[in-house]
């Protein structure tokens, strides 16, 4: 039994490499037993599944396998591979990161985010509702890593030093009430009207003789403290949840605010090729932003129920504000303006970004010809989101980050003085910064489209998928959701999205569907990975900061999955069904699915 167990802990220990030399043994009776060229596709996009989904060799290094395995199984040339690696949607997602590591590096969203809070408040509810905005409206621009990162340090400064107030405050009540026993024999109906109101529950209390006061006072102090305890630990997990699922949710919202959604514009592109830019930033934004809306309200709403009760007016806080509101809205404050005034760095870094969103909403809004349309896409799209990224995020690296001065721009680290300020970014930040696994990642995805176009596995996917065609839309739209998000509780949403988007392409032209119907709604799929800590980088963090476990983010994630697909599935067959004509099989998607 002892040998046993020494033989199962070895081939744990070395599970990656077991995965790594037995996945391409196990199936390799696949292409020679088949030698057809879909076969030996099917072979390479099974071992880079299984090598993703175990995460046994780097997920940036797995994307890199088609230009090892197609090349020398016949499919593509290596200089046809290669070519993938680069295309309009990087371009997309480079610019994007650009704009936010400025951002970040010049603390632009810590400055909105506590201005934000600022107005907001402090009460529980509005402090749950006013962590979710901000979270989900800074992850549509910048990581959802990046954003809960930031935003649960100042959460937990906030939530402590409300219990910390709170608690002098119970302190303070039980000293006068023990120096002056008529005080409190008068205060104890008021506690006990506030104990009714109370998310905790607490036993009545009844005036204590005057002989026990001493006792009862110590007694009814620790119940008290246990109490409040409990009450902030519970505001500490919903909190950490909040900002953890609502980064996840904003970044739905925008084309560049997480991976999938660039994902998705790539692959229609890529197997589309007439689809005239039916993926935009505009278009995007218009359907997911509302999507994005309802999936917050009703996520706050869950939590609320979760870990605040349902009693608003007591959580909302109605009436004038207390000493611990007082004082935690102090700490924020206190943080706000530790940042100091807003430096010309701060403003440029604004304008530039306001400047980009705009010229990306107005370049090609659907209902009115775009600038790009009437300026430089008369005959042909020359001009793209990534265009204006690019052009953009460019000015990063030209405009200074000081105003010229006569007086110098005073000294670096090294005590020298200071000849001429430095631009707003360096290649060097820039280089420690850019996620450069997520470029070679999408690469690879898009290979892999090519190498199924070429070799002919998404027609044969397509005639096997057809049967379907037997099924109600919005129940196959529903079931792939479904799937999608379960799949990448265990996967990377990333990697998610690759895998799926060429079969569920393959599946719409075979069934004849809109494309988007089922692509778009998977797409954020991949995105509500709320149920596990090792999930998403954003709930790891949360996991660690508040106190979390395992059962707490099963329960409030399980349902908060669900939320997702039904309103991502209510929008593509309401105001998606619309803007995309989601009732017409497109002519752009009226070819042989190569993806």
């Amino acid at each position: 039994m002892e040998g046993f167990k020494k033989v199962c802990k070895w081939l744990w220990y070395h599970k990656n490499y077991i995965i790594i030399i037995g996945t391409p043994l196990a199936f390799l009776p696949l292409p020679l037993v088949y030698p057809y060229p879909q076969a030996k596709c099917g072979y390479a996009i099974i071992i880079m599944a299984l090598y993703w989904c175990t995460e046994c060799m780097p997920l940036a290094v797995t994307a890199l396998l088609p230009v090892v395995l197609f090349p020398m199984m016949g499919i593509m040339k290596a200089e046809q591979v290669s070519i993938e690696y680069l295309k309009d949607s990087n371009m997309l997602f480079i610019g994007g990161l650009l704009v936010a590591i400025a951002v970040e590096t010049w603390n632009l969203h810590k400055r909105i985010a506590l201005g934000i809070l600022l107005l907001i408040g402090v009460r529980p509810s509005l402090l749950l509702m006013g962590f979710m905005i901000v979270s989900s409206f800074l992850s549509m621009w910048i990581s959802n890593t990046a954003t809960t990162a930031m935003m649960l340090p100042i959460a937990n400064a906030v939530l402590e030093q409300l219990k910390e107030t709170e608690l002098q405050a119970e302190e303070d009540y039980y000293n006068k009430a023990e120096d002056n026993p008529s005080f409190e024999q008068e205060a104890t109906q008021t506690q006990q009207d506030r104990s009714e109101k109370n998310d905790i529950q607490l036993e009545d209390r009844e005036p204590p003789a005057a002989d026990e006061n001493s006792w009862n006072s110590a007694s009814q102090m620790e119940s008290r403290r246990k109490a409040l305890e409990e009450k902030y630990d519970r505001l500490t997990k919903g909190l950490s949840l909040s900002v953890c699922y609502s980064a996840s949710i904003g970044g739905t919202a925008t084309l560049t605010g997480t991976t999938p959604n660039i994902i998705l514009q790539g692959q229609i592109n890529q197997l589309f090729k007439e689809n005239g830019g039916v993926i935009n930033f505009a278009s995007w934004f218009g359907f997911a932003f509302p999507n994005m809306v309802l999936m917050l309200v009703l996520t706050w709403l869950w939590l609320q129920f979760m870990f605040l009760g349902f009693n608003l007016k007591q959580s909302f806080g109605c009436g004038g504000k207390t000493h611990k509101d007082r004082e935690a809205y102090r700490v924020m404050r206190e943080e706000y303006r530790s940042l100091g005034s807003m430096k010309f760095a701060e403003v440029s870094v604004l304008i530039i970004f306001v400047m980009l969103v705009v010229l990306w909403f107005t370049r090609e809004p659907g209902f009115i010809d775009g600038w790009a349309t009437v300026l430089f896409n008369k005959e042909d799209t020359y001009v793209s989101d990534g265009t204006v990224a690019i052009l953009m995020s460019m000015l990063f690296f030209v405009i200074p980050s000081q105003l010229p001065t006569c007086g110098g721009y005073g000294y670096n680290d090294k005590g020298k003085k200071v000849k001429a300020p430095k631009t707003l970014l360096s290649w060097k930040v820039v280089h420690e910064r850019m996620p450069w696994n997520i470029i070679l990642l999408l690469g690879g995805g898009f290979a892999l489209a090519k190498g199924s176009e070429i070799s002919g596995l998404s027609e044969w996917l397509g005639e096997k998928l057809a049967p379907l065609a037997n099924i109600p839309p919005f129940a196959i739209s529903l079931l792939l959701s479904l799937l999608v998000a379960t799949f990448t509780e265990c996967s990377s949403n990333t990697a998610t999205t690759t895998l799926f988007l060429p079969i569920l392409a393959s599946m719409a032209i075979a069934i004849q569907i809109h494309p988007l119907y089922v692509m778009l709604p998977c797409t954020i799929a991949a995105s509500l990975a709320f149920m596990l800590p090792v999930a998403t980088p954003p709930n790891a963090i949360a996991f660690s900061f508040g106190n979390l476990r395992v059962i707490d983010m099963v329960k409030a994630g399980f349902i908060l999955n669900i939320i997702g697909i039904l309103t991502t599935n209510l929008g593509i067959n309401t105001w998606g069904y619309a803007m995309f004509d989601m009732g017409n099989f497109p002519k752009w998607a009226n070819v042989t699915v190569k993806p």
